[in-house]
């Protein structure tokens, strides 16, 4: 029997939140005004929300969602994730995540952008800025979608929605998939995915606080860190720290939240978990 949409979304946040990944928070690392147990109430506070998005459009899944987390965290912990999983807990059909996404996207009108809109101005995300064209600090006037192609240059979320999700499902989804086959484990796995990710798109959450240069330097460093081995891990992790949570690589992680939900609805991953969890690797934590 399929698992349920909201449980799909907390167990995925919960993976993403809790594997050991590289300059995130994870349950041993907090950032000085975030912790992982807010990760872990977040989670909790948008699976209802999510468990029945298909009734409702994306914009107030957004919305509500976001208005959710405030409620029981004081810093956005989950902008991007939430409007990454908004279109994917949408699809009642989770056989072809893709062909069920385009038409929901190419259906999202001025309301949805009002509605999101709303939801990033409440989430109050770190180093947003003011956009040139169709800025969240006013009243939009085009779909959401074609507002998202705008900023799909500079934003890894709003790519998604220009282009049907492309990293998510050719890169996260198979990505983790490669992972549990190389490592054995489902951290492992997510661990491997985020450096693969990392090493194909520089992070534009990295880049938007700390500049384009820095964020490929991350994923420069991320191939390294794929070619050396674990061994590598402790100094990119150390690297990624050094400056507070400027070189979050949060872009990354939401990517693979949602790439975890779509293993989930697909039943590629299936609870009980058949995987062990730990990745088998001991580094400086």
């Amino acid at each position: 029997m399929a698992l349920d949409v909201g449980l799909c979304v907390q167990t995925a946040c919960v993976w993403e939140a809790t594997a050991r990944k590289p300059g995130n928070v994870h349950r041993f690392r907090d950032f000085a005004d975030v912790s992982y147990l807010d990760f872990l109430l977040s989670a909790a506070a948008i699976a209802p929300v999510m468990s029945t998005a298909c009734h409702r459009r994306v914009g107030a899944t957004v919305l509500e969602a976001i208005a959710a987390t405030r409620r029981v965290v004081a810093s956005n912990t989950n902008l991007g994730v939430v409007l990454l999983l908004a279109p994917l807990a949408a699809v009642a059909d989770a056989t072809d995540m893709r062909a069920a996404l385009a038409p929901l996207l190419d259906n999202l009108d001025v309301e949805d952008a009002r509605l999101v809109f709303e939801a990033i101005r409440l989430a109050e995300p770190g180093g947003l800025g003011e956009a040139p064209e169709q800025d969240v600090h006013a009243e939009p006037t085009l779909p959401l979608r074609q507002i998202m192609a705008l900023a799909a240059d500079r934003d890894l979320i709003a790519r998604q929605y220009a282009n049907g999700f492309r990293e998510v499902l050719e890169q996260g989804v198979p990505a983790i998939r490669q992972g549990i086959d190389e490592t054995g484990s489902l951290e492992g796995a997510i661990i491997q995915a985020q450096l693969r990710l990392l090493a194909q798109d520089p992070d534009t959450l990295i880049a938007r606080k700390r500049g384009t240069a820095e964020a490929e330097e991350a994923s420069h460093r991320a191939r390294g860190v794929l070619k050396d081995g674990w061994s590598a891990l402790a100094e990119f992790d150390a690297w990624l720290r050094a400056e507070g949570n400027g070189r979050n690589p949060g872009a990354t992680a939401d990517l693979i939240a949602a790439s975890l939900f779509v293993l989930l609805r697909e039943g590629t991953i299936s609870l009980p978990l058949r995987h062990v969890w730990d990745a088998g690797f001991n580094w400086n934590m």
